[in-house]
C-alpha cells in the first residue's frame, strides 16, 4: 500500500471538498436567478377547414343567383369553387365562386387565416387579435381606439373610411345616391326603375361600414358602394371575425348588367352577414 503523508491528503480532501461545494453553489445561484418563464397558451385551432367544403350548396344556391339554372357539369364547376393558391395550407387557405346571371354577376370568397405566435409570452390569441385589429384599423373602424392620421392608412382604407362615415339618412344621401326621394316613391311610379329585384333599393338604404356584435370574439363589416365617378355599379361588402386564433373574411359583391341598375346593399350586407355566422358556428363545432 502506497504511504501518503498526513498534511498532504489533508490538502487532497479540502482541495476537493472546496471544488464540490463551488459547484453546487455555482448551479444552485444560477438556477435560482434564471427567470422561469410559462409560455403562453397556445390557441385553440391547430388546424383549419377545407374552404371549398365550408359553404353548403343550399346556401351557395342563394348567394349565386342563376348557377342553379346552368347545365349540370357548368353548375358543378361553379359550385366547386376555385382555391385560393397558398404555399402554407395549414396557416391560410381560401376559396372563391363566381356566377354570372342575366341581370347580375355575383361573387363569393371566403379566407380563413390561423395565426400562431413565435414568441412565448405572446399567446396566438392575442396575435391573432393583433392581426384583426390592423384589418378594422385599415377599414377606417376601430372598437378600441381612434383611427391613425389619414397618411398610415392605405388607399383601401380610405375609401371604406368614406364610406363609414355616413351615420343618419342625410349623410347617407350626399354620399350614397343622387335622388334623395325615399324608395317608395320610385317604387309608385315604376318608370325610374328596370322592374328587376332589388333594382329599386338605393345605396342609402344599406347600413354603412361598422363593428358588429355577437360574431366571433370581434368583427365589423366594411361596406364599399360603388366609386365616385364610376359608371359601373359594382357593390362589395366584406366581413371580418376573428374567433380564438382564427380571423376569417368573408366577401360578397354584385355587378349589375346594367349601370342604370343599383345593388341593393342591405340585401348583400345580410347574406354576407349570414355566412360568416354559419362559418363562425362551424369552427366551434
Amino acid at each position: 500500500m502506497a504511504y501518503v503523508p498526513g498534511v498532504a491528503l489533508l490538502a487532497a480532501l479540502v482541495v476537493g471538498c472546496s471544488a464540490g461545494a463551488d459547484g453546487n453553489a455555482n448551479g444552485a445561484d444560477s438556477k435560482a436567478g434564471s427567470p422561469t418563464l410559462s409560455p403562453a397558451p397556445p390557441g385553440k385551432y391547430l388546424t383549419l377547414p377545407a374552404p371549398c367544403r365550408a359553404v353548403p350548396r343550399s346556401t351557395l344556391k342563394d348567394l349565386l343567383p342563376g348557377a342553379a339554372e346552368l347545365p349540370g357539369d357548368q353548375q358543378d364547376k361553379v359550385f366547386r369553387g376555385s382555391a385560393a393558391v397558398t404555399y402554407d395550407t395549414d396557416r391560410k387557405v381560401g376559396c372563391s365562386w363566381k356566377s354570372d346571371a342575366p341581370s347580375a354577376t355575383r361573387s363569393l370568397s371566403i379566407d380563413f387565416e390561423r395565426v400562431v405566435s413565435y414568441d412565448p409570452a405572446v399567446s396566438d390569441d392575442d396575435r391573432a387579435d393583433t392581426v384583426y385589429a390592423k384589418k378594422e384599423k385599415a377599414a377606417g373602424l376601430s372598437s378600441s381606439a381612434t383611427p391613425g392620421p389619414p397618411e398610415e392608412k392605405d388607399k383601401k382604407g380610405k375609401e371604406s373610411e368614406e364610406s363609414g362615415k355616413a351615420k343618419d339618412p342625410a349623410d347617407a344621401d350626399a354620399t350614397g345616391s343622387a335622388d334623395p326621394s325615399p324608395s317608395g316613391s320610385s317604387s309608385e311610379s315604376g318608370q325610374d326603375t328596370d322592374g328587376t329585384p332589388g333594382s329599386s333599393s338605393s345605396p342609402e338604404e344599406a347600413l354603412p361600414s361598422r363593428i358588429l356584435d355577437n360574431l366571433g370574439d370581434a368583427a365589423f363589416l366594411q361596406d364599399l358602394p360603388k366609386r365616385e365617378g364610376s359608371t359601373a355599379q359594382h357593390h362589395t361588402v366584406s366581413v371580418v371575425f376573428r374567433t380564438s386564433n382564427v380571423v376569417v373574411t368573408v366577401r360578397y359583391a354584385e355587378q349589375p348588367a346594367l349601370i342604370t341598375q343599383v345593388p341593393d346593399g342591405r340585401e348583400l350586407q345580410e347574406k354576407a352577414q349570414a355566412l360568416a355566422r354559419k362559418l363562425a358556428e362551424a369552427l366551434s363545432e
